[in-house]
């Protein structure tokens, strides 16, 4: 039961900045058609890399898995639409580094044709919950808010940890982006729908529905679906506009008043929060049995001509997407895969949407102008002041820059959410999230070389220990031996050492005696 009021607190820092929904809000462009040719990255999420259980000729029907994950965080991977696997190799992929990695190629046969799914599960609520996680692992569903995390795992708490709050995520508090707000305007019953398995499968006592106020449209659409679904305790909260408040962090804080540990995850508190999207394909999981084939995607910004949302299937290049919205018009200056402030540019746009793809925003020059030349830092605060995570940016700066990586773990370099809000109100024009975006990424390899390190001398040790035991095993075998010869010989018995001596120079006499006495007789004869 919900017995405090939701919304009453407050994180830390954050910043306001024109939200620049407007271009883009209510917007439905239909889905994109399907091409000749799909690109389905192995990699789609966080944790191991799936694995092709497909070979190259093989066709494939829609729904198919295609690739499966066997270690425990991971997601699988289906086949969008009907069609023959070309190829598996590498081909370029949206991430930061610019780099390739395994993917499937499959050319669709325009035929669209499903194959075999699972029956689908409408009295959910007669199961045991791990059935439904395992259906939910089936059906390939991650985090679609943008961190990728397979959803299966996020669910499974354990006894140990009971839930008392399941947290829906509908804030989309990063500029720009619409697709969250659309789907809870166009389809906020199937919404609601995955939140009543959800709330089954995590057994919480109430769920919390946190939504900015600059989104009245999804918020009346997911009220009145919560109030038709006869669900008890569950609410929708309006929250305030203020960035990042979709931050799973600062969205628990302000909805429940309570603060997810440093180095911890919301489950140690109670709590575990679910975007809207994810909601939405669990209901198509469990309810229809369909795996997460595509997503809907903000395609916006002045370099395009025709802003809105898409449904994207998976592998489809960005290029089509964009054709669909029109195109580039003739201010497009930058693409960026994701919103302003956490998003990242890319430099080619023939890269295959994915499962983490929530946006594909084409800007201008005047929206993403190139960042002016860094100054020194003249010690302002600002960035203290707006840390959501209540962080010290300018002490993690210096010691990053300085490649001191103990410091920075000592000031809790990754409780960094990566916002940007610090490097946005620098007024050197530091940019401080790209100090610590490095500092991560040279102390996980560090971590990776200490491993690995570790895990040698290990193995030095137990082969030395392995000889070691080997050398003594043989020595005690010989002292053994040597103590059973001795008290033979103690107790009068023949020296077997001896014995055997006096045998083999015995054998060797009568051997020169028969080759003597053959001499002999050759001699005679002749």
């Amino acid at each position: 039961m919900i017995t405090h009021k939701p919304g009453s607190w407050d994180f830390h820092g954050g910043i306001h900045r024109p939200d620049k929904k407007s271009v883009s809000a209510g917007k439905f462009l239909g889905k994109v058609p399907l091409p000749e040719i799909l690109v389905l990255p192995l990699q789609q999420h966080i944790g191991a890399m799936a694995e092709a259980i497909v070979e190259v000729g093989e066709r494939v029907l829609k729904g198919q898995t295609i690739a499966r994950v066997s270690e425990y965080i991971g997601a699988p991977i289906h086949a969008p639409t009907s069609g023959t696997v070309i190829c598996i190799e590498e081909r370029p992929v949206p991430h930061p580094s610019g780099l390739s990695a395994p993917c499937i190629v499959l050319q669709t046969d325009g035929k669209d044709e499903w194959g075999e799914l699972p029956e689908p599960l409408p009295y959910f609520d007669d199961m045991d919950p791990s059935l439904l996680r395992e259906r939910i692992r089936w059906a390939g569903i991650v985090g679609l808010g943008g961190a990728a995390f397979p959803t299966s795992v996020k669910v499974n708490h354990g006894p140990d940890r009971p839930i008392q709050t399941l947290v829906i995520n509908g804030a989309e508090c990063e500029p720009y982006i619409t697709c969250d707000d659309l789907l809870m305007r166009e389809q906020a019953d199937r919404v609601v729908e995955g939140i009543k398995v959800l709330l089954y499968v995590v057994d919480a006592d109430e769920c919390l529905i946190g939504i900015e106020d600059n989104k009245p449209e999804a918020i009346a659409a997911m009220r009145k679906a919560v109030a038709e679904s006869g669900l008890k305790d569950v609410q929708v909260v309006q929250v305030p506009t203020r960035y990042p408040m979709g931050g799973e962090k600062q969205l628990i804080k302000v909805l429940t008043g309570k603060e997810v540990p440093s180095h911890g995850i919301p489950s140690e508190i109670g709590v575990i929060c679910v975007n809207v999207a994810t909601a939405a394909a669990v209901t198509d999981a469990v309810m229809a049995g369909r795996p997460l084939l595509s997503r809907l995607v903000t395609v916006t910004g002045e370099g395009v001509n025709n802003p809105g949302n898409l449904e994207v299937p998976f592998g489809v290049f960005m290029s089509d997407v964009i054709a669909q919205a029109g195109g580039y018009s003739e201010r497009a200056y930058k693409l960026i895969l994701g919103g302003p402030m956490m998003g990242f540019s890319l430099g080619d746009d023939e890269l295959p949407v994915t499962k983490g793809s929530n946006c594909l925003l084409v800007a201008s020059r005047a929206e993403a102008p190139d960042p002016d030349k860094a100054m020194p830092c003249i010690r302002c605060g600002k960035c203290m002041d707006a840390c959501p995570a209540q962080l010290l940016p300018q002490q993690l700066y210096w010691y990053a820059k300085a490649r001191d990586f103990d410091k920075t773990q000592e000031y809790n370099l990754f409780d960094c959410i990566e916002c940007g809000c610090c490097s946005w109100v620098c007024p050197s024009h530091i940019p401080l999230v790209q100090y610590y975006r490095f500092a991560k990424t040279e102390t996980w390899a560090m971590e990776k070389e200490k491993r690995q390190a570790e895990d040698a001398r290990r193995r030095h040790e137990a082969r030395v220990e392995r000889l070691e035991r080997l050398e003594r095993e043989r020595k005690a075998r010989l002292r053994q031996k040597k103590e059973a010869l001795e008290k033979k010989t103690a107790a009068g018995g023949a020296n077997p050492r001896k014995a055997a001596v006096e045998a083999a120079m015995k054998r060797v006499a009568e051997k020169k005696a028969r080759q003597a006495q053959a001499e002999k007789n050759t001699e005679e004869s002749s």
